[in-house]
């Protein structure tokens, strides 16, 4: 069997963590201790959360789209697939040496994507964004952790309380979209959706297709 070999490693925000880049043959993860943040084989729900959100803005003009979370641009590449050459999409990356590993070793699988005219990165937190304007978005789309229980940044939890959900809804345009990807479900969280009046589906999703591990997709949508 081909070994695992470590490529390169970053502090998180809180520089309590380390984030590690490994490669075997033409497979690439992320880990996080002895955790798979994300891994190159395993692009299903990163992709459905992209084309669920893109599907209900459908009927807008010139959508303009936040992604938080760079990851492995699985999510961003759905998205670009979807959205016309109209569209304008955002990504928020905390972490540079994400960008740099999908400039650099990971650049086949992100496949010319962040060159795309309608893509623009911005290295800061998407929080930052979200807060920045009301009515800015048609979509923001978060896979910034293991979902809102975040093991990578304690800040990420501002964006799943009541206070960021909030400022998520007042940067939606009516209409708008909120989609939120987690490892699994959440009770709670979806009662925080729906105090912060959004209309909400909790999508159940696969890792890979028809296998893998089973992921949740939150659709929460600003009414008209």
């Amino acid at each position: 069997m081909i070994p695992w070999i470590q490529l390169d490693s970053a502090r998180t925000p809180d520089s309590q963590q380390e984030l590690r880049l490994k490669q075997r043959g033409s497979e690439f993860s992320i880990m996080l201790g002895t955790n798979e943040l994300m891994n190159s084989r395993l692009s299903g729900s990163e992709e459905a959360l992209a084309k669920l959100s893109c599907q209900r803005i459908a009927g807008h003009l010139r959508p303009k789209i936040l992604i938080g979370g760079l990851g492995m641009g699985f999510t961003l590449r759905a998205a670009l697939a979807e959205l016309g050459n109209n569209a304008e999409i955002i990504v928020a990356e905390l972490v540079p040496a994400v960008v740099a590993w999908a400039r650099g070793p990971m650049a086949e699988i992100f496949a010319g994507s962040l060159d795309d005219s309608r893509v623009t990165i911005r290295e800061t937190d998407v929080g930052q964004l979200i807060r920045s304007g009301a009515g800015a978005w048609d979509a923001i789309l978060l896979d910034v952790d293991n979902g809102p229980e975040g093991i990578v940044h304690n800040g990420n939890d501002a964006l799943y309380s009541a206070a960021g959900l909030s400022a998520a809804r007042t940067a939606l345009k009516p209409g708008g979209v909120l989609a939120v990807w987690s490892q699994g479900p959440d009770a709670g969280f979806t009662r925080r959706l729906k105090q912060a009046g959004f209309a909400v589906d909790e999508v159940n999703t696969r890792a890979n297709g028809k296998r893998g591990a089973r992921h949740v997709i939150w659709i929460a949508t600003k009414a008209s």
